[in-house]
């Protein structure tokens, strides 16, 4: 029981990762604490954790004005947070001249400065105790750009940014960070992404549908944590494009361009 009695924090726990790392950490002892807008599938999922070792907290990540308030009633109730782990967000299904500003912020908001936020809110208690350990769900998109996912692909990468900054300036503090980058994943966030409207893309993505088993991600990114890993990338072949575009951008060129669009 290697997360045994620790405190677990999961964004995005409704769905996907984040539901299959609830159960995978309620399975290592570790109390879990679900986090996500619809919480009548957090209750779903708690009952798949536990309920008696889980705690029950919506949060809708945009509306970070109410983030520290939330942070510190938990805080009060559990005492301190061993591990956050970023997942939660939305993704987009649109060309960027079709997508309005107002989508891009909404998506931005989400994916980066709520994860900030949250993060912020829970960072002082981490270092005050000298222990604590922050993972972030990036994105292969934050690794290089992808049709139609302009603003979900810059937030991704600017995640990358910040917590490759934080991992440096909190790191002899005793906080660990790890970035998770997935690949083709079996969750449903194309159905929930965004279009050009705001309106849900409400598709299933043949590589969603034909991508890794969430629960096989979740545990990758345990034996990663375990590992004490800065980063890891998850998925089939489609991770090793990332490898690609660093030795022959040409090449990704050519290749990325060839891709369904979907």
């Amino acid at each position: 029981m290697r997360f045994k009695n620790k405190n677990v924090w999961i964004t995005g726990a409704s769905s996907g990762i984040g539901e299959a790392l609830a159960v995978a950490f309620a399975k290592e002892g570790a109390h879990v604490v679900l986090s996500a807008r619809r919480e009548d599938e957090l209750k779903r999922v708690a009952a798949l954790c536990g309920e008696s070792n889980t705690t029950i907290l919506p949060l809708d990540l945009a509306a970070t004005s109410g983030i520290e308030a939330l942070t510190q009633s938990l805080l009060s109730k559990l005492g301190h947070i061993d591990v956050l782990v970023n997942n939660g967000g939305i993704s987009q299904r649109e060309l960027a001249v079709e997508t309005p500003l107002e989508v891009d912020r909404k998506i931005m908001e989400v994916n980066f400065f709520g994860q900030i936020a949250l993060t912020k809110s829970v960072l002082p208690g981490m270092l005050k105790r000298k222990s604590g350990h922050i993972v972030v769900i990036s994105s292969i998109a934050g690794k290089f750009g992808f049709w139609y996912r302009s603003a979900y692909s810059a937030s991704k990468h600017a995640l990358q940014g910040f917590f490759e900054v934080l991992r440096l300036e909190t790191e002899q503090e005793g906080i660990k960070v790890l970035i998770a980058v997935p690949g083709k994943i079996r969750t449903n966030i194309s159905l929930h992404a965004l279009k050009g409207d705001g309106s849900k893309h409400a598709v299933m993505d043949k590589s969603q549908e034909e991508g890794m088993p969430a629960e096989e991600c979740a545990r990758i990114i345990i034996d990663s944590m375990l590992a004490n890993k800065e980063e890891v990338l998850i998925g089939g072949r489609e991770i090793k494009a990332v490898w690609i575009k660093r030795h022959f951008p040409k090449l990704f060129g050519r290749i990325i361009r060839k891709q369904p669009k979907e």
